[in-house]
């Protein structure tokens, strides 16, 4: 396989968050192919997406590889300076240290209103917020994920209402995605909450009334002097969430083997 094809492989699997797949597919061109900045960089950000400490390790090693072949290439600086400035200054000080050399050299190399030196510029501003800068960004992603929630459930009501069948997915996320979600809440058990999807806003008020309604009738009875048994009340909620999560997953899962099952014809062709 040629180099390019492995490249574009590893972005579009990167793209719908295959992160072990494009480590698997990197590693595999390299081995073919021998070493190349390009999927070092791949290798290297498929590590550091997974957030934990020994994949941050190996990234830096996969950046640092692919820096001793092309020491200029600013795709590999830009990754590895944003993995250095999200390191533990006191944990690893040798990588939280040299955010400062690669950042240097990155302003050297490339120049003002460029891609990379916009990525720096974020990487920075993210790497020098305070705790209330923290807290800001805080709520508003998770306003964003609740938004993005609120849309996924309108779109599952709208297609549970029509009753017909979810169009082919094929390596869309979002259809695989309300695909998935619909074939989960099929069948009887599932009645109630199909019903919450479907009147969402409603039932996030309605229980929201009833918990409290419930723990504050509990306390002024004199049943109990306090009352969490409201939140009970939650459940049904949750667990309509949960089948959506899990719609999420099982849509991604289904995408990337799609991903995968065709790179493999491609192979065997």
């Amino acid at each position: 396989m040629e180099r390019q094809q492995y490249i574009e492989r590893c972005s579009e699997l990167f793209a719908v968050g295959a992160h072990a797949a494009v480590r698997g597919v990197a590693e595999e061109g390299l081995a073919d192919l021998g070493g190349d900045p390009v999927l070092y960089r791949w290798l290297g950000q498929a590590h550091a997406a997974e957030d934990e400490d020994d994949h941050d390790t190996e990234a830096e090693s996969a950046y640092r590889q692919g820096l001793a072949l092309a020491p200029d290439d600013l795709g590999l600086l830009v990754s590895y300076l944003e993995l250095c400035l999200r390191a533990d200054g006191f944990e690893y000080p040798g990588r939280a240290k040299r955010a400062v050399t690669l950042q240097a050299q990155i302003e050297d190399l490339a120049p003002p209103g460029s891609p990379e030196r916009a990525r720096v510029d974020d990487a920075v501003g993210w790497a020098g917020r305070g705790y209330w800068d923290d807290l800001k960004v805080g709520v508003l992603q998770g306003q964003v994920r609740q938004a993005e929630q609120a849309e996924q459930g309108e779109q599952v009501a709208a297609a549970l209402r029509s009753k017909e069948p979810v169009a082919d997915a094929g390596e869309d996320l979002r259809t695989a995605e309300l695909a998935a979600a619909v074939e989960l809440l099929q069948g009887p058990a599932n009645a109630p909450l199909r019903l919450l999807i479907r009147h969402r806003v409603a039932a996030y008020a309605v229980t929201l009334l009833l918990s409290f309604g419930l723990n504050k009738w509990l306390v002024m009875s004199g049943i109990l002097e306090f009352s969490l048994w409201g939140w009970l009340c939650w459940i049904p909620v949750l667990a309509a969430e949960a089948k959506l999560r899990q719609a999420r997953r099982l849509g991604r899962e289904r995408v990337i083997a799609r991903i995968q099952e065709r790179h493999a014809s491609a192979d065997a062709a």
